[in-house]
């Protein structure tokens, strides 16, 4: 994928492990949020065609897709009714979609905002509605695009604590981020970016301990890779 004549994508293939958490890591710019919003349908490639496992993506089975961009996406009504929505939307009656809906809030621990604006809730509340919702669908996996890139700390404690959660369930995460220290705590798995090209993907402790490329060695120290 090219933009104003710089390569800013060029990813043949990608595979996500089917268990834990995936860290998509690398600089801003590196390609991640383009990575994921490519493989998802959100941007078009400029040349070739996006398949899950060999075949392509059926616009019915989006809703299988658990997305959370860094600022979510929320309607203009209040946070029981973003859940409801988004269950009637995908075949559930309007009652079995209240109970799940009311259930998702109170494991979400915004049990007492059901009733308010989700305009009206704080950056870290709104993240948590948009996991609650995203998670009611019951996605075959998890995707998560910076989440908690301008929360403070408590708020990123609370969606990492359900990202986790969510993957000791036996349902894949994928996690974008360019937090080393977040990247620390919660990977399983790391891919690591650079120059819109995958350089390495292994195990957390593999890459941790021991990077195979001088990009990411140099990227673990702080240093400014060009």
């Amino acid at each position: 994928m090219v933009r104003n004549g710089r390569v800013v994508l060029n990813v043949p293939s990608v595979v996500f492990d089917k268990s834990g958490i995936t860290v998509v890591l690398g600089a801003n710019g590196a390609g991640k949020t383009l990575l994921l919003r490519t493989v998802t349908g959100l941007v078009e490639p400029d040349a070739g065609d996006v398949t899950w496992a060999g075949y392509s993506p059926a616009r019915r089975r989006y809703h299988k897709l658990g997305l959370i961009l860094q600022k979510p996406v929320l309607l203009r009504r209040p946070a029981l009714a973003n859940i409801v929505f988004a269950l009637i939307a995908a075949g559930h009656s309007p009652g079995v979609a209240r109970k799940k809906a009311a259930r998702a809030l109170d494991q979400a621990g915004l049990a007492h905002l059901a009733r308010t604006s989700a305009r009206n809730l704080s950056g870290g509340e709104q993240q948590r509605l948009a996991l609650a919702r995203a998670l009611c669908l019951d996605p075959e996996i998890l995707l998560l695009d910076e989440p908690t890139a301008s929360l403070d700390p408590a708020a990123t404690l609370a969606i990492e604590t359900v990202i986790v959660n969510t993957a000791r369930r036996a349902r894949p995460v994928v996690l974008v981020t360019h937090d080393i220290a977040q990247a620390r705590r919660m990977a399983d798995h790391v891919v690591f970016m650079h120059g819109g090209k995958i350089l390495e993907q292994t195990s957390a402790e593999q890459f941790f301990n021991s990077p195979r490329c001088a990009e990411a060695a140099a990227y673990l120290d702080g240093k400014i890779v060009l």
